[in-house]
């Protein structure tokens, strides 16, 4: 038996890295998956993003621990795509109990300007949560079996980094405002018995961070550096070090946790 069974979760940014981590673990946990992702590169952000055959990877991950699927490409920054995503996985898998708004990017392409940085990682990590909750929410409340939402954010959404330039003051404005997003569903969906929480990660060896690479991710910003020091002995945590918080807050054995932020952060709040 699993903490999870029955459930259907539908999971952002889940072709790679944190999203393909949480879709693992939750249906190890019993649940079955509703999955999307852009699969396709933005010109602002530099790392490598995911790939439909990446996404496929994930699809043969969630298989494999014997769940179901529904994986779509979709971009959460464009509402009607991500409508049509979740109506055809919950149209194979059933009604949606669990959201977690995971996707997201990090500034840097030097191949775009600080206006594109800004307007690409407010657009992705902001309001393409605020897309993942309006597609979903209405259902959840209709259906009156109350759920859980997740949404990532990250210890940037709970200080400020010293970095006068668009890109990151976009995704330190963003983080910021996942979490004032998650207090309002928190308190509007509270009588629905739908509980809203927020996860806020230390540096997790993704793409994002070049796999806990430190030296690739700090090259030229010590101030970057400074601030993603943690408390414990550890620079960059695992993507299923948060997958596991995430288990815990979708559960019934987190019946009672919403409106808060739980970081997974080494420490990190805590040095500063």
């Amino acid at each position: 038996m699993g903490k999870l069974d029955g459930k259907v979760a539908f999971i952002t940014g889940a072709a790679q890295g944190q999203g393909r981590s949480h879709a693992i673990r939750l249906a190890e946990e019993g649940a079955d998956i509703i999955a999307v992702d852009i699969c396709a590169q933005m010109k602002s952000v530099p790392y490598r993003m995911g790939t439909p055959d990446d996404l496929a990877e994930t699809v043969k991950a969630v298989e494999g621990a014997g769940r179901r699927i529904v994986a779509r490409q979709a971009d959460v920054r464009e509402v009607e795509s991500l409508r049509n995503a979740f109506e055809e996985g919950t149209a194979e898998l059933g009604p949606v109990d669990i959201v977690l708004a995971n996707a997201g990017i990090g500034p840097g392409g030097a191949a775009a300007s600080e206006q594109q940085q800004w307007d690409d990682v407010v657009g992705v990590n902001l309001t393409g949560v605020w897309n993942t909750g309006r597609v979903a929410i209405p259902s959840m409340v209709e259906r009156g079996q109350g759920g859980s939402i997740v949404l990532t954010s990250s210890t940037g959404g709970l200080v400020g980094v010293g970095i006068h330039h668009g890109g990151f003051l976009g995704y330190t404005a963003a983080k910021h405002g996942v979490i004032g997003l998650m207090r309002s569903w928190a308190n509007y969906l509270a009588p629905h018995n739908i509980r809203v929480t927020s996860v806020a990660p230390t540096t997790v060896k993704t793409p994002m961070a070049a796999y806990g690479d430190r030296e690739a991710v700090t090259a030229g910003s010590p101030e970057l550096a400074r601030a993603l020091e943690n408390a414990l002995p550890v620079w960059a945590v695992d993507p299923v070090d948060i997958s596991n918080a995430i288990v815990w807050l979708v559960s019934d054995e987190a019946r009672y946790v919403t409106g808060t932020v739980i970081p997974v952060d080494a420490g990190q709040l805590n040095k500063r």
